[in-house]
C-alpha cells in the first residue's frame, strides 16, 4: 500500500509541473523562444556555408554586430567580429 501512496504522490507532482508550464506557456513566461529586442529578436543567422559532414561556418547578427563563426564538433570559434554596414538589413 505504501508503494501506491508514492507512486499517486509522484504522479500528482508531475501532472502539477506539467499544468503549471502550460499555465505559463500561456501567460507567455516559459517557452523556448529566442530572447528579443523591443525590435525584434536580438540574434539571427545570416548565412550558413557547410564545408563538410560535421564543420560549417556561419555569418550571425548579434545586435550592430556581426560574427563570423566557424563550428565543429570540438566546438564553436570566433573567427572574426565585423561592425554591421550600413545599407544592410
Amino acid at each position: 500500500m505504501e508503494m501506491m501512496e508514492q507512486m499517486t504522490a509522484v504522479a500528482l507532482v508531475l501532472a502539477l509541473l506539467g499544468v503549471t508550464l502550460w499555465w505559463l506557456r500561456r501567460r507567455g513566461f516559459a517557452g523556448l523562444a529566442v530572447a528579443r529586442a523591443k525590435g525584434g529578436p536580438r540574434m539571427e543567422c545570416l548565412e550558413r556555408l557547410p564545408l563538410g559532414p560535421q564543420h560549417t561556418l556561419l555569418l550571425v547578427r548579434m545586435g550592430d554586430v556581426d560574427l563570423l563563426l566557424a563550428s565543429s564538433p570540438a566546438g564553436c570559434t570566433l573567427i572574426e567580429k565585423l561592425p554591421r554596414r550600413e545599407g544592410s538589413r
